[in-house]
């Protein structure tokens, strides 16, 4: 329902401030722009679903082949513990843990062409024992929002597009991104538990948390000790590496339970290329919808009217100019790279605001883009207080960037 209203609001700003802008403004070519960014929006979203087809097809035929080999249900033997406490609603041993552990570990790895696939594969076995199907169960909303807190250990991505712009030290965010996005995800956690009921003292989420908090200081404290090339070389040959030998591991898994490897792939790919059929009007509307609210400029009005508001009750206005990825990132994952690459390019890689954008843009995921694709993916239209929730996350981790760009990049 607050998707509905949220889809509704954005013509209805949009038309609101395209009139103001051609009555009062004389901006004759607002609707225009409006006109044809509704087209570009509805050609991109058609176009993501349909670059997604093959690595669906891809990654739900390699999971297929793991499902039948038995790997998946050794994951969610592995995840158990765990995932018994934050996921209570999953059945013991069913396969939905192990798509659940599949999708984190990928996202933690920064695999996105990986991740993708294996969450909706996720959704797809919580929808099987989802009682109302067309409402998002306990289950799913946790997934969601850790999902849309864009839990990240090596940003690569961010870090490729520091040195193309000529940064002296691409790497300098990863801590910044890091802590930002470990803020997020827990924010994203906690929030969900509180409104589940769950108990965050039990013994086994203690430890997990307290070992995962060990677990990247000891990611930051290596990374500190080496040389920017030796990150971006390490950090993908491992990640690369990796998920090949998961590839691999599913492939002599379905070997050993002497199954057809080959049919076990093709039935899953079949899976892979109906779920990106079903994900297009989603992602279509989402995207048009927030194609029109950026054309109509209602996104500036907002950034200045908050530069304005912070202005006057002097505050230092410095991050302002990372704002529009701040405000962007909820919305749209290629609208926030374009306003994080500009950031860089206006105000320069190494500059405060770049460097903010840069934290800013790794410390969550798009979670609009993410509820649409997830969602849309097993037909739930009643979200119920996902984007609250996963809203309330990304606010937490855009303070979070704003504090630590401020902790560690203010002096230079």
């Amino acid at each position: 329902m607050v998707l509905n209203y949220i889809w509704i609001a954005f013509f209805l700003v949009a038309f609101v401030v395209a009139m103001g802008k051609l009555i009062f403004g004389g901006d004759v070519a607002v609707f225009t722009d409006i006109i044809n960014a509704s087209f570009d929006s509805a050609k991109t979203g058609f176009e993501i679903s349909l670059g997604l087809t093959g690595i669906l097809s891809l990654w739900l035929g390699i999971m297929k082949v793991g499902e039948k080999g038995g790997v998946i249900q050794r994951f969610a033997k592995l995840a158990a513990p765990v995932f018994s406490k934050l996921f209570p609603g999953i059945p013991a041993g069913h396969p939905a843990t192990g798509a659940i552990f599949m999708n984190f570990s990928a996202n933690l790895l920064g695999l996105d062409n990986a991740a993708t696939p294996m969450g909706l594969k996720a959704m797809q076995e919580m929808q099987s024992f989802n009682k109302s199907k067309d409402t998002a169960s306990d289950a799913m909303i946790m997934f969601l929002c850790i999902n849309a807190s864009g839990l990240t250990i090596i940003p690569i991505t961010i870090m490729m597009y520091r040195a193309q712009l000529g940064a002296a030290n691409p790497s300098d965010v990863f801590l910044p991104i890091l802590l930002a996005t470990f803020i997020s995800t827990l924010v994203a956690i906690v929030t969900v538990c509180l409104k589940q009921r769950i108990n965050m003292l039990q013994k086994e989420l203690v430890l997990f948390f307290g070992g995962l908090a060990l677990f990247i200081g000891g990611i930051i404290w290596y990374f500190s000790t080496l040389q920017q090339e030796q990150i971006s070389l390490y950090s993908t040959v491992f990640a690369n590496t990796l998920l090949f030998t998961i590839i691999c591991g599913f492939l002599i898994s379905g070997v050993r339970k002497k199954i057809n490897v080959y049919d076990a792939f093709i039935e899953g790919a079949k899976e892979g290329f109906k779920t990106a059929i079903t994900i297009i009007p989603y992602l279509i509307a989402i995207l048009v919808g927030i194609g029109v609210f950026r054309a109509s400029g209602a996104m500036d009005f907002i950034i200045e009217g908050v530069k304005f508001g912070i202005g006057s009750m002097g505050i230092d206005t410095e991050f302002v100019g990372a704002l529009p990825t701040i405000l962007m990132k909820p919305l749209s994952g290629s609208g926030a790279r374009g306003m994080m690459l500009d950031a860089m390019n206006t105000y320069g890689a190494d500059s405060f605001v770049g460097r903010l954008a840069c934290t800013a843009q790794g410390a969550c995921d798009t979670t609009f883009y993410v509820v649409a694709l997830y969602y849309g993916s097993v037909g739930i239209r009643h979200t119920r207080y996902t984007v609250q929730c996963a809203l309330l996350a990304d606010l937490a981790g855009a303070i979070a960037s704003i504090v630590l760009a401020y902790l560690f990049f203010s002096h230079t």
